[in-house]
């Protein structure tokens, strides 16, 4: 089948928009891709709107700007889809589904809650083309963390590479999650910690750009190695796999300990850095066997400082995802399309080992166009 995944992401800097072919069991071609970034005030809406979803108590509610956000994005996701669509010189008529994840504007699992934003048959109406949208909500609904969903992508990629295994394929988002990968065995996942959102968020503060640009003021900077020590003494990173978080979840945690306030741009961006690393590296204390292979996608794949800090802490070289013929940019947005085809088959997009869930699950809502 031919599907169009799309992804926002808890960066909330743009959307992302791939094609792939795939029967939801084996990965025939990873197709085009593009990313449509965000403008400035669509990025202060879903800041707005996240704001606003923390006094969310079901999935429905859509208080303050939750509404016109959601709206907003539909819409944008359905223009990503027509432009790579466009790009390719395709019509929705020649694609079967699109997956549609949506915007995570909360996500709390141990109150059996996750909000994803988005207009799943509105998207649908507006393109002609069936979409499968909110894919977390029955793993959650079940007792599982809904998160990290694309592991079961992930073993199919990595069954058509000869790494040394286990290999762990590493998302740097906004927060940062690992599939760790072996010929026989489900998959071992969760979220590892904060990825680029904390970085982003301080660069932000400091800059007025979200990023720091291939790690260049952290590579300048100097890392406060005895208060990323005290920010990995939470709770979390002591807990095993499976386990998720909220893109918010270590912000004022973090900012006690690290006291950043006083610090130069240089030497926050270097600890924030070092804390991804550290809190990724952290995993393996809780795997069965440490990964041979690591290969990482997400934002924080293009940052250069912080694959140095990886390879330091894990001891391993670290491949990026274009090594192995994949798109790091454009890997999330593949799983989702891939996740869509499994749903329509009814397959399991979760696992006892990667979400917590009591036995493997189907997920995700279809969306038919209505005439």
């Amino acid at each position: 089948m031919r599907a169009i995944g799309l992804m926002s992401g808890t960066s909330m800097d743009g959307i992302d928009a791939a094609l792939i072919e795939t029967d939801g069991e084996t990965v025939a071609w990873l197709g085009s891709a593009l990313t449509i970034p965000y403008g400035a005030e669509t990025r202060a809406l879903l800041e707005g709107a996240m704001a606003d979803a923390r006094g969310v108590n079901a999935r429905t509610d859509r208080p303050g700007r939750l509404a016109e956000a959601e709206r907003r994005i539909t819409t944008l996701h359905g223009a990503a889809v027509r432009a790579l669509l466009d790009s390719l010189r395709l019509t929705p008529a020649d694609i079967d589904v699109v997956g549609f994840h949506g915007q995570t504007v909360l996500h709390r699992p141990d109150a059996a809650l996750t909000v994803q934003i988005g207009l799943g048959q509105a998207l649908a109406d507006d393109l002609r083309i069936p979409v499968v949208a909110d894919l977390r909500a029955a793993d959650v609904a079940a007792g599982g963390q809904g998160a990290p969903l694309v592991p079961v992508f992930h073993q199919a990629l990595v069954r058509g590479l000869d790494l040394p295994q286990p290999v762990a394929v590493l998302n740097i988002g906004g927060v940062a999650n690992v599939t760790v990968l072996e010929a026989g065995a489900d998959p071992i996942a969760c979220d590892t910690g904060p990825g680029n959102a904390l970085l982003d968020d301080f660069m932000a503060e400091r800059t007025g750009r979200p990023y720091d640009d291939d790690g260049a003021s952290a590579a300048r900077g100097q890392v406060d190695e005895a208060a990323v020590a005290e920010v990995l003494a939470h709770p979390f990173f002591a807990a095993p796999p499976p386990k998720s978080l909220d893109r918010n979840e270590f912000r004022a945690f973090v900012a006690e300990r690290l006291h950043l306030t006083g610090a130069s741009t240089e030497d926050g961006a270097a600890t924030l850095t070092a804390l991804t690393a550290a809190s990724i590296a952290a995993v393996v204390g809780h795997l069965p066997e440490a990964p041979k292979s690591w290969i990482v996608a997400g934002g924080g794949a293009r940052n250069s400082t912080l694959r140095a800090m990886l390879a330091e802490r894990l001891g391993v070289p670290v491949l990026v995802a274009e090594q192995v013929g994949w798109s790091a940019d454009a890997l999330e947005a593949h799983a989702f399309g891939f996740l869509a085809v499994r749903s329509l088959k009814g397959l399991a997009l979760t696992y006892p080992t990667t979400t917590g869930a009591p036995e493997p699950l189907t997920g995700g809502v279809l969306f038919q166009p209505r005439p």
